[in-house]
């Protein structure tokens, strides 16, 4: 198992702020803007015949598009220093 990141010691030694993050996370995933996103990345994998089956991310593109993608490096994408929080648009 890996090592616990700084942030996850620090909600599981604070079961106040780890329950003000989970109420927070849960109304953040039932936004309507939450929900749409979702369902169109869901749509794209079934189109794909992927959906269900592990595997690479969709993931938005800066174009607008979609394209598959490691989880790894699509989830890390954080927007952190200015960075966009989308993938870069495909090479043509």
């Amino acid at each position: 198992m890996a090592a616990q990141s700084r942030t996850a010691k620090y909600y599981a030694s604070n079961p106040k702020a780890r329950a003000k993050k989970k109420k927070y996370d849960t109304a953040y995933g039932k936004s309507p803007t939450r929900r749409k996103y979702r369902t169109e990345l869901n749509a794209e994998r079934r189109k794909r015949g992927i959906y269900g089956k592990g595997g690479k991310d969709v993931s938005h593109t800066k174009g607008g598009g979609t394209k598959l993608e490691s989880p790894s490096k699509n989830r890390a994408r954080q927007g952190a220093n200015g960075k966009s929080t989308k993938a870069p648009r495909r090479k043509k």
